[in-house]
This record gives C-alpha cells, sequence and structure tokens, in this order.
C-alpha cells in the first residue's frame, strides 16, 4: 500500500471541483450508507433536476449549495485498498483566494480543474502559480465537463498544449492530464466509453500510484515552540522534528546563539525515546545550561541562515494594498517578530508570468518583494527546508493574515554588515546627562498644538538641567525628509527616518521630543519598535478636528476642504486616534503654561533619571 496523499483540488469558479470528488467517493462506495441516502434526498431539491448533485458531499455551507459554490476549504479523509488520503476542496472565486492557498499550503499535488468548454482562465493561471509558490510540484490538471464539448478529442488537444505551456512556465516537476466529466464519472475512477482514444489512466488510478518523491530536506530541524520547567531538575525544550531525526547523545547547534550542547534524553509523550524521527512531537533535554527560549531552532547535520533580511515571493491577501515601508508581524516557524517590507521588487503577471514594476500590491497579486526583521531570525530558503521557509504576514493593528510567502534567497549585505560594538555605550553617555533618554512622541491632528507643546516642554526641560532635541514635521521635511511626499508611501518613509533619527539621539543620551501628525497606528507601532518599548512615550493631543479646524494658523484645512490640498489628515485622509497613549491632553480651552505643566507632572516618572525604569 502506498503512503499517505495530501492533495488540493483547485481551479476557476464552476469548474466542478467538489462534483469530482464527490462523484469520486461516491462511486468508489467511500461513504457510508445514511449520507449516500442524505445526498439522494438532498439531491431532488438540488440543481441537478433531482439526478445526484455529488458536490453537496464537499459543500457543506448553507450558502455553498444555494450558490453552488465553495467558500470555505472542505476537507475529507478517505482510504482505498491501495492508498490513503487527505483531499483539500478549495473554492475558485478569486474573493475566496485566501482561502485557497491556505489549502495549497498542506498538499503535496494539486488536482487543477479545467473547464473543456472555456479552457484555461486567469483565476486556473493564479491558483497554478499559488500552487507552485506553496511548494506543489506534482499536478494532475483535470479537463473536465467533456460531455459538453461532447468528448471530442480535438476540444482535449487543444486545452492540453496550453497546459503543458504553463507548465514550462511554472518549472513544474511533474504534470498529467487528464479528460473527465464530473457529473457523468467519464475516467474520474472507471474508463470512459465516449473517450477510447485517451489510453491514459483514471483520475483515482492516477492518485493511487502517483509517486510525490521523498523529501530532500537535509539534516535535523526542529523549531522550539515550548520550554518546559515542570520543576527545578528539569527543563525540556518541546517541538515538532520538521526534518531528519535524533537520538541520545547526538550534538546540536541552537540558533541564533549557535551554542552547541549534547542530547541527555528525549521525551515522545509521557515517555521516553531513544531516538525520534520527523514529524514526531518531541521534548528534548540537554547536558548544560543554555539559553533557549520560543522561537529558537535546534539543528544538526544542516545549515539554517541567521540574518534581519531576505527577499521572498509573496501572495497578498489583504483588501488594502501593500504598499513599500509598510510594517507587519512576521511567523517563521515558531518565532513571531516585527518586519518591514523593504523593497517590492517586481509583481508577476498572472497571464504570462512576466516580471512587471510595481510599487504596491493589491489583493490575490503575487510579488518578490525584500524583507527585513526586527532582529536576527533563523530561516532558510524554501527549496531546501519548506517549514523554515515559509512564513505569514500578520497586520499589527487588525491581527488578520495579510499575506503568506516563501523564502527566496537571503540579502548579502545582512550577512556583510555586522553591527559594531562600542565601548563607550548608551548606558555610560545618559549617566553622564543624569538622565533616562526616551522619546516623546507627539501625534495629533494639525492645529491640535503639539509643536507649540513640545517646545514649550523642551524649554521646562532644558532650564532643569536636561539634554533635548526637539524633531518637529516641519522642520524635518525642510531638510532630511525634503524628498518626500505626502503619499501613503513617503508618509511611512517619513516616519521611519524619524524614528531611526530619535533612536540615535537617544543612543546619544539625550531626550528627544517629536512633534508629527503620523496618523497611522501602524507607523506609531513601527516606531515604537525602532526606538524600543521601554524608550518610547506616546503623548497624544487629542484636540477635535472642530476646535483645529477653528484655529488653522496655517490655512490647511480651508485648503483641504476647497480640494486644493488632497491626502489632508482629518478631511481627505484618516487620523487613527491612539487606543492606548501613555498620556492624553485636550488642548481645548487650556492656556499653553496650563497644558504645559499638565504634560510635565505626567512625563516625569519617564525621564527622572532616578527611577531608572517606566512605570
Amino acid at each position: 500500500m502506498n503512503g499517505l496523499l495530501k492533495f488540493i483540488t483547485c481551479g476557476s469558479v464552476d469548474d466542478g471541483k467538489s462534483t469530482l470528488i464527490g462523484h469520486m467517493l461516491y462511486d468508489a462506495k467511500l461513504i457510508f450508507a445514511d449520507q449516500e441516502r442524505a445526498l439522494e434526498l438532498d439531491s431532488r431539491v438540488g440543481s441537478r433536476e433531482g439526478k445526484i448533485d455529488y458536490s453537496l458531499l464537499l459543500d457543506g455551507l448553507m450558502a455553498e449549495r444555494e450558490q453552488g459554490i465553495t467558500i470555505d476549504v472542505a476537507y475529507r479523509y478517505f482510504t482505498t485498498d491501495r492508498r490513503s488520503f487527505i483531499v483539500a476542496d478549495t473554492p475558485g472565486h478569486e474573493e475566496y483566494t485566501r482561502n485557497m492557498a491556505v489549502g495549497a499550503s498542506f498538499a503535496e499535488l494539486a488536482v487543477i480543474l479545467v473547464d473543456a468548454s472555456q479552457g484555461i482562465l486567469m483565476q486556473t493561471r493564479r491558483h497554478a502559480r499559488i500552487c507552485s509558490l506553496m511548494g506543489i510540484r506534482y499536478f494532475c490538471f483535470a479537463v473536465n465537463k467533456m460531455d459538453l464539448v461532447h468528448y471530442r478529442e480535438s476540444e482535449y488537444k487543444k486545452i492540453e498544449k496550453e497546459i503543458k505551456k504553463l507548465a514550462i512556465d511554472l518549472d513544474l516537476a511533474d504534470v498529467t492530464v487528464i479528460p473527465v466529466s464530473a457529473t457523468e464519472g467519464d475516467n474520474v475512477t472507471r474508463r470512459s466509453e465516449p473517450m477510447k482514444w485517451y489510453q491514459g489512466p483514471t483520475l483515482l488510478g492516477y492518485l493511487e500510484e502517483v509517486n510525490t518523491g521523498a523529501g530532500t530536506e537535509e539534516g535535523f530541524v526542529m523549531p522550539v515552540q515550548r520550554v518546559c520547567r515542570p520543576n527545578h531538575t528539569f527543563r525540556g525544550f518541546q517541538g515538532q522534528v520538521l526534518a531528519g531525526q535524533i537520538s541520545e547523545g547526538d550534538m546540536v547547534t541552537v540558533l541564533p546563539s549557535r551554542e552547541n550542547a549534547k542530547v541527555q534524553s528525549l521525551l515522545l509523550a509521557d515517555r521516553k525515546a531513544e531516538t525520534v524521527e520527523k514529524g514526531n512531537p518531541v521534548t528534548i533535554q540537554l547536558n548544560k545550561e543554555i539559553d533557549v527560549s520560543r522561537g529558537c531552532v535546534f539543528v544538526s547535520g544542516t545549515k539554517l541562515k541567521v540574518s534581519n533580511m531576505f527577499s521572498a515571493s509573496i501572495l497578498w491577501m489583504d483588501d488594502t494594498e501593500l504598499v513599500q515601508g509598510k510594517n507587519f508581524l512576521i511567523k517563521i516557524g515558531t518565532k513571531t517578530l516585527p518586519a518591514t517590507v523593504m523593497k517590492i521588487k517586481y509583481k508577476v503577471d498572472i497571464h504570462s508570468g512576466e516580471h512587471l514594476n510595481a510599487s504596491r500590491l493589491y489583493k490575490n497579486e503575487i510579488a518578490v518583494c525584500d524583507i527585513v526583521t526586527a532582529e536576527e531570525v533563523v530561516y532558510d530558503t524554501f527549496r531546501r527546508h519548506k517549514e523554515m521557509g515559509c512564513f505569514v504576514l500578520i497586520d499589527r493593528v487588525t491581527n488578520m493574515t495579510s499575506a503568506c510567502g516563501v523564502i527566496e534567497h537571503s540579502l548579502r549585505r545582512s550577512e556583510n554588515i555586522v553591527w559594531q560594538k562600542l565601548d563607550i555605550t548608551r548606558e555610560i553617555r545618559a549617566a553622564k546627562m543624569n538622565q533616562k533618554p526616551v522619546t516623546l512622541w507627539f501625534t495629533g491632528l494639525s492645529g491640535a498644538g503639539k509643536s507649540a507643546l513640545s517646545n514649550e516642554i523642551e524649554k521646562a526641560l532644558s532650564v532643569s538641567g536636561h539634554y533635548t532635541m526637539l524633531l518637529d514635521g516641519d522642520n524635518v521635511r525642510m531638510g532630511l525628509n525634503s524628498n518626500l511626499g505626502f503619499t501613503e508611501e513617503d508618509r511611512i518613509e517619513n516616519i521611519r527616518r524619524i524614528a531611526e533619527v530619535a533612536k540615535l539621539m537617544n543612543d546619544a543620551g539625550l531626550i528627544v521630543l517629536t512633534s508629527f501628525i503620523s496618523p497611522f497606528r501602524s507607523d506609531r507601532e513601527r516606531a515604537r519598535m525602532i526606538i524600543g518599548e521601554e524608550n518610547f512615550v506616546e503623548i497624544y493631543v487629542s484636540t477635535p478636528l472642530e476646535e483645529c479646524e477653528k484655529r488653522d494658523v496655517k490655512g490647511l484645512y480651508r485648503k483641504a476642504r476647497s480640494g486644493e490640498l488632497p491626502n489632508f489628515t482629518g478631511i481627505s485622509s484618516p487620523y487613527e486616534a491612539p487606543e492606548h497613549a501613555d498620556i492624553t491632553i485636550d488642548t481645548t480651552g487650556m492656556s499653553l503654561e496650563d497644558a504645559a505643566k499638565y504634560v510635565l507632572e505626567e512625563i516625569e516618572k519617564y525621564v527622572d533619571h532616578e527611577t531608572g525604569q517606566r512605570v
């Protein structure tokens, strides 16, 4: 009996994916008697005029049955005399491409359906590219609905030619093309009488015999998911073995620290084991104490990358577009940390595979991007180690998955540039100034009072003996950021540069005050990440829009209202107020002196060197 085969069915809308798998299960007697009876009863009110609607075996949602489409991924496990299978029946509609990508991420083989009456469509090409992106190299193209073209061999040959061209474009390892009729059962589990010109296997016969090959991943790899410390005598590191095997007495390297240790004991569930192989969960106890936490990786007999920059192919799945410089959380293996899409190198044309210049991505587009992480992370290229070479990008505000991707290669500069350790540290500089260097980040609408308030605060801090630097939005745009406009990409870059400058000034021992609208939460979160959580104080000047418009010293609101000033925050561009600001002040009806006095009292705990830490 051949091993377990995990495969996915995909293709364009109404190509017959659910019907095909349903018919396969029905003909092969792989459903229970009560399921068969329920299918016959449900089909009486289905879309086949009383004939059996095989798609009902997989389309379980009411909306799926009403519309006759697949929305969610339906997983089915079944076994024949020759093999066991897990199939993911995925949606064909472009709106649910995200769900299709989830199904593709687990599969070894893809069954892509093509409507014989329509040929290869844009969504068919997109799904083929996504499957290829997800590491699937074995494809079976089922040319369905042959009954609608009267089982003509000429129609099949025409589509077969298109498929072979697509296979060359995507560099697919193994491609099989089978003409079928999902509704009538031709070439699904039994050979077709009307298509005697076809001499290949049936779909089920192909799936039972196909050999997708053993994994080529080298060495032992196990990302640490949890540190187990039930008492002071035991410290174990738990995770799933992704590649290779490990035995008692083996030497392992812990990444990213690169420290070595010997395996003292192995636990498989609650029992001791001498050897643990790929796919099994394990608890590893080492022979010496090493600093290991979630996200670290145990390796042996292989080399993984440890850096903070790499190039990756991604599928963008968010409704909002992706722009360069946008910040996310990235999850690689068991490690989650902040990351930024530095550059969109190019996007891929779904039809031709051509590389197109792009500065932003829209939903369901595929592109190659350069990504930088907040700290060094352990990874590998997708082709060498599948699990350590794939990742997801998570929106920091909504916590939704925005993209999935695979790592193509590390960026050379990440390996050639090494942080230079200096003898005069931030702490030494701060001690000389007798202060705790932090960044006071003032945010709020134009006219809220940020500039006047931060200027007054700086004067007061200077008088009390503190060393400071004020970075004002308008002033910075006249020099450092004079080449930036007010598009979303430029606003993101504007805030990134300011945060990097503020961090350097904090390292010099200075207290930095910044006065910027910084309208997006994600940008402020990114600034917090760059500067450091313990050094970032968010001060929200919450003066309402009506009051800001009354002040309108620069006449900007008037221009924005008349349409002369596009992308103006509060009018034609949104302002996302902080949800948990460290300090909040509404300057409406307050004198500058009173407002400054209030903020000074609030920031004492952050800048007082005696306390040493934020409270």
